[in-house]
C-alpha cells in the first residue's frame, strides 16, 4: 500500500474529533462556496463571518489555484467598482497621485511566484487554545502574481528625504474584537520599511496566477509583501501613505505585534518576516499506512527572505532525522517542496512523523514554541502521528 487513502481516512477538512469544531454543516459550506466563483468547495471553512478559508494543505502543489488558496478577512469583504475605483498615493511625497484602474495596468509590470502565510497559521496546535482564527496547516499558499512594482509608484510621487514608513491601506474596514480598540470602524492597513518599499520586489497586484484578482483575493488591486507574514499584503487596496513617523495603527501594535526582548525590556514590536518553517502535506493525521510498505512523505519549506538549504525528517518521533531531497528549483520568497521515501516499519503501531527546515542564512526551525509570539508566527515543529497496520 502505497500514499494510498483507506477508506474511511479522517481528512483535514473533516479533522480530527476535539481539534476543531465548524459553525455548521460542510454542506451548507459546499453551497455558501459554490455561490463564491472565486473559491472552491474544497478550502476548509473557519470561520463564516467575516469569511475565512483554509487551503486542504494534503493538496500540496507547486502554485495553488486561484480557487483554493486561503482566504484572510479581519472584516466584510467589500465590493469595489474597478470603474470608479482610484488608487491614492499621498502624505510626505511631492506629486500625490490618483491613479485609475486602467492606468495601472498600462504601465510596466512585472510577475513573481510568491507564498503568502497568515501569521496565524498552525494556530489549532497551541495549547492553551490562542485567540484567533483556527488555523491548521492550510493558511499558506503559493501564487504567481503580476502588478507594478510599489517602487515605480513611489519614484513617480516623489517620497520626502524624511519619509521612514509607508502605510498601505485597504478598503475593507470594521470594528476590531479585541477589547482594546479605537471607538469606531477603521479600516485595515499595515506599514513597511521605505527601504523595504524601494526595494523593487514589492508588487501591486491585480493579476493572480494570469488571471485577474479575484473579489476574495483584493480585486481590482493588491499589496504583495514578498517574504513577510500575509498580513501586510494587503488586499482591496486604496490608499499608500508616506508617512515621516513609525506607524502605530491598530494591525501594526495592538494585533499583528509580539513580545521580543531587547537590551534588557520586554517590547511590542509589530510581526514582519516570515520565521523558518516545513510541514507535512502527506501523510495526513491519523493517515492508516501499510506496514512494509514504502510511502512518500512530502512537504513543503519556506522562510522569509532565505532560501531554503534543507530539510530532514524523523519517523520515529524526534530521535533521529535524515535529509529530505528538495525539489524543482529554489524561488526567491516561494516554498519549496520537497520529499522522504520512508521505508515503513513492519511492526503495527503509532508513528510520529516529523519535519524541520533550516535556511541559507542558518535559521532552523524550532522545536520549542517561543512564548513570547502568543498567538503569531507559529513555526515549531508539529508532529504528525500516523498508524502503521
Amino acid at each position: 500500500m502505497t500514499n494510498k487513502i483507506p477508506h474511511g481516512h479522517v481528512s483535514r477538512r473533516t479533522m480530527i474529533a476535539g481539534m476543531a469544531t465548524l459553525p455548521f454543516s460542510f454542506a451548507v459550506a459546499r453551497h455558501l462556496f459554490a455561490a463564491d466563483s472565486s473559491t472552491s468547495s474544497d478550502l476548509i471553512l473557519r470561520e463564516n463571518e467575516p469569511r475565512n478559508l483554509e487551503f486542504d494543505f494534503a493538496a500540496l502543489q507547486p502554485i495553488t489555484p486561484n480557487g483554493k488558496f486561503y482566504v484572510r478577512n479581519h472584516f466584510a469583504a467589500p465590493t469595489v467598482d474597478s470603474q470608479s475605483w482610484a488608487l491614492k498615493v499621498e502624505g510626505a511625497v511631492k506629486n500625490a497621485l490618483r491613479l485609475s484602474y486602467g492606468e495601472l495596468q498600462q504601465l510596466p509590470s512585472v510577475t513573481r511566484t510568491v507564498t503568502l502565510e497568515c501569521a496565524g497559521n498552525g494556530r489549532i496546535y497551541l495549547a492553551p487554545k490562542a485567540d484567533g482564527v483556527q488555523w491548521q496547516l492550510g493558511a499558506v499558499s503559493t501564487a504567481e502574481w503580476t502588478g507594478v512594482p510599489l517602487s515605480a509608484i513611489l519614484e513617480r510621487a516623489g517620497v520626502d528625504p524624511n519619509t521612514v514608513e509607508i502605510v498601505l491601506e485597504g478598503a475593507d474596514s470594521g470594528e476590531p474584537s479585541k477589547p482594546s480598540k479605537p471607538a469606531g470602524p477603521i479600516a485595515f492597513s499595515r506599514s513597511i520599511p521605505l527601504e523595504a518599499a524601494q526595494k523593487g520586489n514589492v508588487l501591486l497586484a491585480y493579476k493572480m496566477n494570469g488571471q485577474l484578482l479575484p473579489p476574495s483575493h483584493g480585486f481590482p488591486l493588491r499589496a504583495i509583501v514578498p517574504g513577510w507574514y500575509g498580513m501586510a499584503s494587503i488586499k482591496w487596496l486604496s490608499r499608500i501613505v508616506a508617512v515621516t513617523e513609525p506607524y502605530r495603527g491598530f494591525f501594526q501594535t495592538v494585533d499583528y505585534a509580539y513580545w521580543k526582548n531587547e537590551a534588557g525590556f520586554a517590547q511590542r514590536v509589530p510581526i514582519t518576516q516570515m520565521q523558518v518553517k516545513s510541514q507535512i502535506a502527506r501523510p495526513t493525521l491519523a493517515e492508516v499506512i501499510g506496514k512494509g510498505s514504502t510511502f512518500r512523505i512530502f512537504g513543503a519549506a519556506w522562510s522569509g527572505d532565505a532560501a531554503i538549504a534543507k530539510v530532514e525528517v524523523s519517523t520515529d518521533g524526534g530521535k533521529t532525522y535524515s535529509a529530505a531531497r528538495l525539489l524543482g528549483n529554489a524561488i526567491e520568497n516561494a516554498w519549496r517542496l520537497w520529499e522522504f521515501k520512508w521505508t515503513v516499519p513492519t511492526t503495527s503501531g503509532k508513528y510520529k512523523l516529523m519535519s524541520r527546515a533550516t535556511d541559507v542564512a542558518g535559521n532552523s526551525q524550532p522545536l520549542e514554541r517561543d512564548k513570547n509570539r502568543e498567538n503569531y508566527m507559529i513555526n515549531h515543529v508539529v508532529p504528525v502521528e500516523v498508524q502503521v497496520q
